[in-house]
């Protein structure tokens, strides 16, 4: 391998690691219901409740998967990196590690008034990942 092609391959290893911690910090908003405030249904009940949190688990989940194959994919294609890639690229993934803060915004809040809003955030930052994936 050449030194150039080396550094590409050091920039798509860190990144593995980065979509890694972002998808990994998307489990933490999964809580056990704690026993000895299960509702009326029991534990069943206390699951079915938290179907919010599930949703945005399974959803961001998948979002950072395919950003992390399309990232593969371009990385594939590039034989060289400048000063610029890694700045782009560092903005794409500073973008990526933030989705676990808005999903679980969206979660909470998505049978509140201010869902709009949790909900706008959440698509705002997809909005910002596009433009970040672009500029790649």
């Amino acid at each position: 391998m050449t030194d150039e092609t080396n550094e590409t391959v050091r920039i798509a290893v860190y990144s593995d690691g980065i979509f890694a911690v972002a998808i990994t910090l998307l489990v933490l908003d999964i809580h056990v219901p704690p026993p000895e405030h299960l509702p009326t249904g029991g534990l069943s009940a206390a699951f079915l409740a938290q179907w919010p949190v599930y949703l945005a688990y399974v959803t961001s989940f998948l979002t950072i998967l395919v950003m992390w194959i399309n990232h593969h994919k371009i990385f594939q294609h590039i034989r060289w990196a400048d000063h610029g890639l890694m700045i782009y690229n560092g903005l794409l993934l500073m973008d990526i590690t933030l989705v676990p803060f808005p999903t679980s915004l969206a979660a909470s809040y998505i049978r509140q008034p201010d869902a709009r809003i949790a909900v706008g955030l959440l698509n705002g930052l997809t909005l910002l990942i596009a433009v970040a994936f672009n500029l790649l």
